[in-house]
């Protein structure tokens, strides 16, 4: 009960603007991640009495900024950033290295954001559709590569996954991060990418990149007559979102204010602007959705990895 009370008090309006609440992220500053926290920050402060501060606690693939929340007070104090890699794919990596384990030592607040994500090439290339590129990988398996960045990120594990479900066969490239990667295939040294739409959006606008399809089934209204990966490869679809956790141990008032908090930022006029303009989408999950959304991604990429024999490295 006092807990609970200290709890409550740490999210109340007075006590609140003295000592703000703070959100741990995993990632560099500037980078999309750091971006989502700092937009649900600004969209959730009304509804906490004060902005929340944002610090960045890198390395790990996000698991220092896990591990430091997991031995945070569970009071509503401090809560922290959990991606689609941290909470469904690191943990079925066979030699990941995971300083906390997520199921055990976090529990679901809210999902946040879905990052939208899509299939890249160079503009120069000779693929003006999916059809094109998966012809040319059937006519030469082993010949044409894909850029993700890095091993068992979700950009690698979209790969494996059209490789799986396409019949084909592709050479994996992988890289520190999606800009490099980005990088390469602007250049014509690597084939394709599949990483957020945000990731190379300007690129496709400036003209050196072109999309030619939306890989998670739900594309953007920016670009409304891209198709979708799936129209090509039936029941093909990958997903990114970014989700906030709580120390284990935190009372349920306490992640439901929080929870509230989210859901007010989600459906705050500006913070649906800003998530529109880097190419995210809106997806509030309350815990329990949050929950199964987990669950069911964790058994996705599970089977994506164990079928492609993915390990760390």
């Amino acid at each position: 009960m006092r807990r609970l009370l200290l709890a409550l008090l740490l999210l109340g309006g007075a006590a609140q603007a003295q000592q703000p609440a703070r959100i741990l992220g995993g990632f560099a500053a500037g980078g999309t991640s750091d971006m989502v926290n700092r937009i649900m920050a600004e969209g959730a402060a009304a509804s906490l009495g004060a902005r929340p501060v944002v610090e960045v606690r890198t390395g790990a693939n996000g698991f220092v900024a896990a591990a430091e929340a997991a031995r945070s007070p569970a009071d509503g104090s401090t809560v922290v950033q959990c991606s689609t890699g941290m909470l469904t794919i690191s943990p079925e990596l066979p030699g990941a290295q995971m300083p906390v384990d997520p199921q055990r030592d976090l529990v679901p607040i809210a999902n946040f954001a879905h990052s939208t994500q899509a299939m890249f090439v160079a503009a120069t290339s000779p693929f003006r559709t999916v059809e094109e590129f998966l012809a040319a990988a059937r006519a030469r398996p082993g010949t044409l590569t894909y850029a993700s960045a890095g091993i068992g990120a979700v950009s690698h594990l979209s790969g494996a996954r059209l490789e799986q479900m396409a019949g084909i066969q592709l050479v994996h490239v992988p890289f520190r991060g999606a800009a490099p990667g980005v990088v390469e295939v602007m250049a014509g040294r690597v084939d394709a990418i599949i990483t957020n739409l945000g990731d190379a959006v300007q690129q496709v606008r400036g003209g050196s990149m072109r999309m030619l399809a939306f890989a998670d089934g739900i594309g953007s209204p920016a670009f409304p007559d891209v198709p979708q990966v799936g129209a090509a490869v039936p029941g093909y679809a990958v997903s990114g979102w970014f989700g906030f956790c709580a120390p284990r141990g935190t009372p349920e008032p306490v992640i439901a204010r929080w929870a509230g908090a989210i859901r007010a930022a989600v459906e705050d006029p500006a913070t649906l602007r800003r998530l529109g303009e880097n190419g995210l989408v809106p997806r509030y999950e309350n815990p329990a959705a949050f929950a199964r959304t987990i669950a069911t991604d964790r058994a996705t990429w599970g089977a994506v990895i164990r079928n492609a024999g993915i390990r760390a490295e």
